[in-house]
């Protein structure tokens, strides 16, 4: 064999080893970098060089704000506003009590842009409201796990950050694009939440109130402003997604602890400390990824994955199925964030010679992730809920089917369906 070939054997037989062994996936693609470059006698210096750069990138500041305004607005007392708005909107129709959930959700996800946290914060409140109608815990459960995922496409989304800057495309475009996907998301689950409350006789006895909406509008429009501080800067062109990301930090700070303290300004040390903990996981993965993803380019991997890929068919949108379905698959197992920075290097190539949008593409990954953080073993999302809830995660998975298909079913037409905001 070749040295190429052997380097190639070391990189990604080393790295599975360990994640066999359950290494963490940071842990093993450095390892796994560090055993290539010394068999292919390169400098150990450029594994610092390319791991430092891999966080150097100005746009990925983007992803520390957003975290820690999601901490503030997650603990900040936002999510009851939200669904107290939520309620006084939409939960005077049938079936009220879930469409509260679908619309609680869209905001929070625009806040937030996190699932698990969309299911901590909302979940036991959300379902209470829903069994207070008729609905089942485990029905109600499952619609918050679905319904959580939507943050993921509505914008701010650290994960479509990292998704922009992997790939070569713009934050502001997959923003501009994942908002009307998550809506679409929410109109398939709203829908669907509506025809089964039909179906079981799960009606509303309460009347819409102009007079609440407003005032529940005028509370929760802090938080609100939150959505509209980062999607009309990033998609405007008005602001960079860093700059906003940093605007809306400070504007949850101001809503969490002086408009309406719920909560100590003495709690910021908590906030800022679960902050920590998550981005202290993403950005180990996205410096060590870069020092990664420069060895698989040096080995030309991702060409030789392509060529391969492209001489199984020409039709594009095979490929690109066939694409989605290793990452549903390694969605079941990995981390969204390992997912993004290891495949997204490879198959941006395959896309490019498809012709195949890159901003469409990114939305459907995203959406097809966060599908992945449903579904057992490792769904971080799953067994958040399942926590919160208390029903075990077989019970849950057999109850999350239909949302699963529909869920799938709106990843296909997303796939399929050109838009012209792609």
């Amino acid at each position: 064999m070749s040295q190429e070939v052997i380097a190639v054997v070391i990189l990604v037989g080393v790295f599975l080893g360990l994640l066999i062994c359950r290494v963490s996936v940071a842990v093993s693609m450095g390892l796994a970098a560090a055993a290539t470059y010394l068999y292919l006698d390169l400098p150990l210096e450029l594994i610092v060089q390319y791991t430092v750069g891999g966080v150097s990138n100005f746009t990925f500041m983007a992803v520390p704000f957003f975290i820690l305004s999601g901490e503030m607005i997650n603990q900040g007392g936002i999510g009851d506003r939200l669904v107290e708005l939520a309620d006084a909107l939409v939960g005077w129709l049938h079936g009220g009590s879930a469409l509260v959930n679908v619309l609680a959700s869209v905001f929070f996800g625009g806040i937030s842009g996190s699932a698990p946290a969309d299911i901590a914060a909302l979940g036991p409140l959300e379902a209470k409201l829903m069994m207070s109608q008729g609905f089942t815990h485990e029905f109600a459960t499952s619609l918050t796990c679905a319904t959580a995922v939507q943050g993921m496409l509505i914008p701010p989304s650290h994960n479509m950050v990292i998704y922009a800057v992997t790939a070569g495309v713009s934050v502001g475009a997959m923003f501009t694009a994942g908002l009307p996907a998550g809506l679409f998301l929410a109109g398939v689950l709203a829908v669907y939440s509506y025809i089964y409350a039909r179906i079981k006789g799960y009606a509303s006895n309460k009347k819409f109130s102009l007079k609440r909406a407003c005032k529940a509008f005028a509370s929760g429009f802090g938080g609100l402003m939150t959505i509209v501080i980062i999607f009309v800067g990033v998609s405007a062109g008005i602001m960079t997604a860093t700059e906003s990301a940093a605007l809306a930090v400070l504007w949850s700070f101001i809503c969490a602890f002086f408009l309406y303290r719920d909560v100590p300004l003495s709690r910021y040390y908590a906030i800022a400390s679960a902050a920590i903990k998550t981005l202290s996981t993403i950005m180990i993965l996205l410096a060590i990824a870069n020092a990664f993803g420069w060895i698989l380019a040096y080995l030309r991997i991702p060409k030789m994955i392509a060529d391969f890929v492209l001489s199984l068919t020409s039709n594009k949108y095979a490929i690109v199925i066939l694409i989605h379905l290793v990452i549903l698959f390694l969605g079941c197992f990995m981390s969204i964030s390992s997912i993004l920075l290891i495949l997204t290097p490879i198959v941006v190539p395959i896309l490019t010679t498809l012709d195949y949008s890159l901003v469409q593409f990114g939305v459907c990954m995203i959406l097809n992730l966060g599908i992945g953080l449903l579904t057992p073993p490792v769904g971080a999302a799953l067994y958040t809920a399942s926590g919160v809830s208390g029903i075990k995660i077989g019970k849950l998975t057999r109850c999350m089917l239909p949302f699963y298909g529909l869920m799938v079913l709106t990843l296909i037409m997303l796939i399929f369906i050109p838009m012209p905001f792609y």
